[in-house]
């Protein structure tokens, strides 16, 4: 054990805290060098003073820096390092996809969540990913092309965060991204790395042939300029025209073009889904854990219910006694997420479509789930299956199963005034559906939707309906101590999402790690009944432990990309970022 937790320490080592500089070239240089994402050693965390910006990649985020440094508000870098991101890392997010938002007000000190997630086309039904035979299509049959793109809502959530906190003018606000795609960008390391690796799907669609390869058919190299001047022009008009100009119009209509006119595998969206398409604020969903409240985002968001189930079963337990080195505080972890995990496979959904039941979150309903970890060995499969939580009318659904394929992006962002936005983006799969059009790419989300609508008859609740919202992992959050906030981070990575934000929750609260400690501490997710490790970390070295317990185990690579910032006691600003990917903390 002794071992364990030498190589946890020195995984975790506790970095330098320094003041950001005004402008930080050098640390944008570091996280763009391939060794900074090799996961075995923290970053150094920043230091701000009053504002602060945390992105996947430092273009983005140092955009967003200057945007505040001119008075701009969280809700104008928004704007701004989603729409750079959608240019430097467009395998992840971009106007063509979707997001969710978490929002803390200074001025109010409220927390409210905007949902921004993509729509299924109205046109839809829930055979839509049964193929021609009866069956469930394969995974990448159903991805490439339009069947799988959803209504995206990333543009109409700017706009509507924009009215409602911003200070800036919202064609401003594309001009960075816009010059940028003009001018051109420097391709990272990881961008080449995932366009070579994703070759044979990209290069077999004329749109993305032609952006991502030379013409040699080469695909683009680390340092290589990328120019989008399509991006680029696509930017201004949302700018000039407001959000109505994605929605409606040529923009509009290209994007269903591509999505109605594919070769092989057309889909269905079409104009009356864009026009009609709406971003929705909704009330945060919060669970009490330690004294503090971890609140983010609810239905068609599992993250939120999920994370607060996890941490509802753990309070029982004294992990801070066990510490990160105990295996038996990860078989405590491992079987409180798995029983989380059966849950929202039976009952979560789009609650604007299913009736959820309200008591997932109840307090002794997570006492009598704590009560089946009141053994000193992994719970049986039989017993880990979904609960019965009080109902208030809910409906009994069948449990279903989607694939949810780690891309997306977490950014987080404190302006001068206090105001705080942990948002996670996503085009689903890396690249999504494969399809460009306007200078972007449009997501696959849709294939978050359990491919299997019903069993003997009964509905699965996370089946395709027109118009509904599929389920998803992203986790936003916010975490707050008697109203304020102490901490916010998010993640990608599909599913794992909800065991990376809530293992790394555990670090900042259980453990007393820092920001970078507990974003660089290696991952053990066990969702269904296997325990992933993460190769190469003290996880792996764990395995005969957890394997002695009653598990399966298997080592893997866990590339997270968690993000986040902690409010420390003096007031400052602590950001952190994955040194598994190229993701950056800016502040001033």
């Amino acid at each position: 054990m002794k071992k364990v937790l030498a190589r946890v320490v020195a995984f975790s080592a506790i970095a330098v805290l320094a003041w950001s500089q005004p402008v930080l070239s050098q640390q944008a240089t570091d996280a763009l060098a391939p060794e900074a994402a090799t996961g075995q050693q923290a970053k150094t965390s920043v230091r701000a003073r009053q504002s602060i910006v945390v992105a996947a990649n430092p273009l983005a985020a140092e955009a967003g820096l200057a945007v505040l440094r001119d008075g701009g508000s969280a809700a104008d870098a928004l704007v701004v390092v989603q729409t750079v991101l959608g240019l430097v890392e467009p395998q992840s997010s971009g106007i063509g996809g979707g997001a969710f938002l978490v929002w803390y007000d200074a001025g109010t000190g409220k927390v409210t969540t905007i949902d921004g997630r993509e729509t299924a086309p109205m046109a839809a039904t829930p055979e839509l990913f049964i193929g021609d035979n009866g069956k469930p299509m394969e995974f990448f049959d159903a991805v490439v092309g339009g069947r799988s793109v959803g209504t995206p809502g990333v543009v109409r959530l700017m706009e509507n965060i924009h009215d409602l906190h911003g200070t800036k003018e919202w064609s401003a606000l594309f001009e960075p991204a816009a010059r940028m795609a003009e001018t051109g960008f420097t391709v990272s390391p990881r961008l080449a790395a995932l366009v070579d690796e994703d070759a044979p799907l990209l290069s077999a669609q004329t749109s993305t042939r032609a952006y991502f390869f030379d013409a040699s058919g080469t695909p683009l190299q680390q340092g290589a300029v990328l120019r989008n001047p399509t991006y680029a022009a696509t930017l201004r008009t949302i700018g000039a025209e407001g959000a109505d100009a994605f929605y409606e119009g040529p923009i509009a209509e290209e994007i269903v073009a591509a999505v109605q006119g594919h070769p092989d595998n057309p889909g269905k969206l079409s104009l009356e889904d864009l026009a009609n398409y709406e971003a929705k604020e909704r009330d945060a969903v919060c669970a009490s854990y330690r004294g503090v409240d971890v609140c983010g985002m609810g239905p068609p968001s599992s993250g939120a219910l999920a994370i607060g189930q996890i941490l509802g079963i753990l309070s029982e337990f004294d992990l801070a006694g066990l510490g990160p080195e105990d295996p038996q505080g990860w078989r405590l972890i491992g079987d409180a997420t798995r029983l989380a995990f059966a849950d929202r496979g039976r009952y979560v959904a789009d609650g604007d479509f299913v009736d959820i039941p309200k008591g997932l979150l109840n307090p002794d309903y997570l006492k009598s789930r704590a009560a089946l970890l009141k053994r000193p060995d992994a719970l049986p499969a039989e017993a880990a299956k979904a609960g019965d939580p009080p109902w208030d009318k809910a409906e009994l659904r069948l449990d279903g199963v989607s694939l949810e394929v780690p891309s997306t992006s977490h950014f987080v962002i404190v302006d001068a005034e206090g105001n705080l936005a942990s948002m996670t983006s996503s085009i689903e799969n890396g690249f999504g559906a494969r399809l460009m059009t306007g200078g972007f790419l449009l997501n696959n989300q849709l294939t978050d939707f359990s491919f299997v609508p019903q069993q003997n008859s009964e509905a699965v609740a996370n089946r395709v309906e027109p118009g509904k919202r599929p389920r998803s992992s992203m986790s936003p959050t916010i975490v707050l101590r008697e109203g304020k906030p102490i901490f916010a981070l998010g993640s990608p990575g599909g599913s794992n999402i909800i065991p990376y934000v809530a293992q790394a929750l555990i670090g900042l609260i259980d453990w007393n790690m820092n920001i970078s400690q507990a974003f660089a501490m290696p991952h053990f997710s066990n969702r269904f009944g296997r325990y992933d490790l993460e190769a190469g970390t003290a996880a792996a070295e764990m395995a005969d432990d957890l394997e002695a317990l009653g598990y399966e185990v298997r080592t893997t690579d866990l590339n997270s990309g968690l993000h986040g910032v902690a409010f420390l006691p003096d007031g400052t600003l602590e950001g952190g970022a994955d040194p598994r990917r190229e993701g950056v903390a800016v502040g001033d």
